[in-house]
């Protein structure tokens, strides 16, 4: 456990096609059943402080007590995701931490130096930020940190994901998010 963030709760993976890596992960891996959204409504997103328009599919689902996204890009909006692909990169981008005190760990987290890159909001408490280390560059580029506030419907979209993870027998593997409006 880190003893700055906390635990890790989510590990995420670029992928290049995103139907298979849910299709490899369920059936080879017994992973699932994922929660797939395959335009994910980022509102307010900036990277290096300029606002863009991300067009991301993203699918989530739990192995045990760590989330695993797969994220597809759709466009080519500047990002640390695209940084990641244009480097040559597949696979492991980040590791996320959650929060349900996001501005409070954000400050501290800032205030110990880390600097935000990417951020951006999905639905009510829903925001996150992707941080960049430039005092630690030769690090492994799957080394980034997202911290994501879970305060409201998207940590009770998470816990849903967990909870489906939990006895799920290899039935319907593939489902669609939820309306986060409803949750």
């Amino acid at each position: 456990m880190s003893r700055f963030f906390g635990e890790i709760r989510q590990v995420a993976y670029l992928v290049p096609d995103i139907e298979a890596a849910m299709d490899y992960w369920a059936n080879v891996l017994g992973v699932g059943p994922w929660y797939y959204n395959p335009r994910v409504p980022i509102q307010n997103y900036t990277y290096r402080g300029e606002r863009h328009e991300p067009h991301n599919s993203v699918a989530l689902a739990n192995a045990g007590g760590v989330q695993i996204e797969l994220l597809q890009t759709r466009n080519d909006v500047p990002s640390m995701y695209r940084d990641f692909q244009q480097a040559g990169h597949v696979g492991g981008q980040h590791v996320a931490y959650w929060t349900e005190d996001f501005d409070a760990d954000l400050a501290r987290a800032e205030a110990a130096g880390f600097k935000v890159c990417m951020s951006g909001e999905v639905g009510v408490n829903g925001r996150f930020v992707y941080f960049e280390d430039g005092q630690h560059p030769g690090l492994h580029p799957g080394a980034l940190i997202e911290l994501s506030e879970v305060a409201g419907p998207k940590g009770r979209l998470f816990t849903l994901i967990r909870e489906a993870a939990k006895d799920w027998d290899g039935k319907d593997p593939v489902r669609p998010f939820p309306d986060l409006n409803t949750l």
